[in-house]
């Protein structure tokens, strides 16, 4: 099975965003030292929760959607 012959299904979806944040997570941790901390997040990691959709209202991704198949 070759990386473009698989269909994506909204729990692939999951854990490749939480590999991301929590990856994320480390690399926070590890540049100031607390991976709570009060410290602002760089331009990087904005992008990185900003395109997670970790701040999102709504889930993602809606109800009704089909991830497309090639």
């Amino acid at each position: 099975m070759g990386i473009f012959n698989r269909r994506e299904t909204a729990a692939d979806d999951q854990a490749r965003t939480t590999r991301l944040l929590n990856g994320l997570e480390a690399a926070y941790a590890a540049r100031t030292g607390d991976p709570c901390g009060d410290a602002d997040l760089d331009d990087f990691e904005e992008v990185i929760v900003s395109a997670t959709g970790a701040e999102c209202e709504p889930p993602y991704p809606p109800a009704g959607h089909t991830y497309p198949r090639r």
